[in-house]
């Protein structure tokens, strides 16, 4: 009975597919090709590998350690508690910012429905900027995903389902329709210069910026669901590499077909003049396929919705698991007795969500924040993998990645490369948002007395410091980063991957054993259990 209320493959793929094409296919292209211009296509094919590699660490971690959360919990485990709260507080933060996210372009395209009836939706944005009267709309909207959530995992597992065949069939339809309408293969150029107008650096940049890697980000749903899976050991990497290798499909064609359905007209000026507020929506109105423009503008508020929805799962047992580091309130990490969900969390991170909205009011300004955020808690999982390979050898693993140490090295200096390419000084801006949560880390620890804190903040020392030095790299870094150019492209990119492998030295060799992982081999034993029940 126990295993009937768990999800399925297909369950998990569709809810990792409805997290994943939510408002990122909408404005990416477009923000990519202002960016870029048709070298945008490289972008996607880039930031989809960078998160690719992470998550092929993460595969193996997550079939071990199963649990709700798990994302904030595993750096923990090869670091100490220190390093667990810095990763799993900067993971937190990059959830919690997809929820206002998906509400405000929900609330955006609204405002740009073209429907005579609709008038009243267009005082919901003034200037690419929420109003305070669309600001009411978010706040209901995100009440909405947070009781879609509240009631049962099963009416979300549903929910999310049911939508995400609309969510992927019609990015679909947008590709074929719009190919057919309007084939204009030249817009790629003739030569390297028309195919990179401004260079090879603004392809780098768009990868971070342009809402590439918040597209990709939500592969880590099915992370953080472990323990509500059904044969986790089996579906968890499954899950992953179906979901991430279906979007990428589905976000490259977009992207190809953005480009070469442009009309001719509408790049007199240049890529960096294309001025869309609803990107797919008004490119089918420029080609006269009204219709179509009707579904996107329908799909501009399924999409997000789906999302958002799933991402208040996902934010909640982030929240939740955060507990177990003993440096959060007990009652965020209180489970329902009733419904076995992480209520008090959800009820936490939507308050949050609204109080974000009101300092970010809209889409890009979200998206900056979350990609360079999600990139600072993807760095702990190629260090965390390798180092539990060194701290427990003996530890049962379902899924062992024959290259992760070729992998793990790379992966961590491609998300090091990516926080660079966010862009000075949205860099030092998130790093300072992550840091503000050490306050809240050594109040905790000061009512424990300090034990231990000397072991654990070793452990994390390397952290530490190396989001000092990448704050430092990207400030004298190239102009087209952001930085006062003392560090010219491209030898900024050398600079960033030479100080990325010192650090990941440093990270391995700082792991050491704690209590917590004590805690991990307990549960591995239990996955190793199941596992040896399942084959009898």
């Amino acid at each position: 009975m126990k295993n009937k209320k768990k999800m399925s493959l297909f369950s998990i793929v569709m809810i990792a597919l409805s997290s994943l094409i939510g408002s990122g296919w909408l404005f990416g292209s477009w923000e990519a090709s202002k960016m870029a211009g048709p070298a945008a296509i490289l972008s996607w094919i880039i930031g989809g590998l960078i998160i690719f590699l992470i998550a092929y660490n993460y595969i193996e971690i997550g079939t071990m350690f199963p649990e709700s959360g798990g994302m904030s919990k595993y750096a923990q485990y090869s670091h100490g508690s220190l390093l667990g709260f810095i990763a799993a507080w900067s993971n937190w933060i990059s959830l919690i910012t997809i929820i206002p996210i998906e509400a405000v372009a929900t609330v955006q395209y609204m405002s740009n429905w073209p429907w005579s009836w609709a008038r009243f939706a267009r005082g919901f944005l003034a200037h690419g900027v929420i109003t305070n009267a669309g600001l009411l709309v978010v706040i209901l909207i995100i009440i909405i995903f947070t009781l879609i959530n509240y009631w049962s995992v099963t009416l979300m597992a549903n929910f999310t389902s049911l939508i995400s065949f609309f969510k992927i069939g019609l990015p679909i339809l947008t590709i074929l329709v719009i190919t057919f309408a309007s084939f204009h293969p030249s817009n790629y150029g003739t030569n390297m210069h028309q195919f990179f107008p401004y260079g090879t650096a603004p392809v780098l940049a768009a990868t971070s910026s342009a809402g590439i890697i918040f597209s990709f980000n939500a592969f880590q749903t099915i992370i953080n669901m472990g323990s509500e899976i059904e044969k986790p050991e089996k579906y968890i990497g499954k899950g992953i590499v179906l979901s991430l290798l279906i979007s990428g499909i589905i976000y490259i064609f977009l992207q190809s077909a953005f480009i070469t359905a442009m009309p001719h007209s509408a790049l007199a000026q240049g890529w960096q003049h294309l001025n869309f507020e609803s990107p797919f929506a008004d490119l089918a109105i420029v080609l006269g396929i009204n219709w179509l423009a009707i579904l996107l503008y329908i799909d501009a508020f399924v999409s997000p919705f789906g999302t958002g929805v799933s991402f208040v799962a996902s934010a909640s047992r982030a929240l939740a698991a955060m507990e177990s580091n003993q440096h959060l309130p007990k009652f965020v990490g209180h489970i329902s007795s009733k419904y076995r969900l992480p209520r008090a969390a959800m009820v936490v991170n939507a308050c949050l969500s609204i109080v974000m909205v009101f300092f970010f009011r809209s889409w890009s300004l979200l998206t900056t924040v979350l990609s360079a955020a999600t990139l600072i808690a993807y760095l702990m999982g190629p260090v965390t993998a390798v180092s539990l390979r060194k701290l427990g050898p003996q530890l049962y693993r379902p899924i062992k990645l024959k290259a992760l140490k070729v992998i793990a090295p790379l992966a961590f200096v491609l998300t090091s490369l990516a926080i660079y390419w966010s862009l000075w000084p949205t860099t030092i801006e998130v790093i300072g948002i992550i840091l503000l949560g050490l306050p809240l880390y050594l109040f905790y620890e000061q009512k424990q007395h300090f034990v231990g804190f000397k072991v654990n903040f070793r452990a994390a020392l390397w952290m530490i410091v190396y989001l000092f030095v990448l704050s430092v790299i990207s400030y004298l870094g190239s102009r087209h980063f952001g930085g006062i150019n003392w560090l010219i492209y491209p030898w900024d990119q050398v600079v960033v991957i030479i100080s990325a492998l010192v650090f990941y030295e440093w990270g391995i060799q700082s792991a050491v054993k704690t209590k917590d992982l004590q805690e991990a081999f307990q549960l591995n034993a239990l996955v190793q259990k199941s596992a040896a029940a399942e084959e009898n």
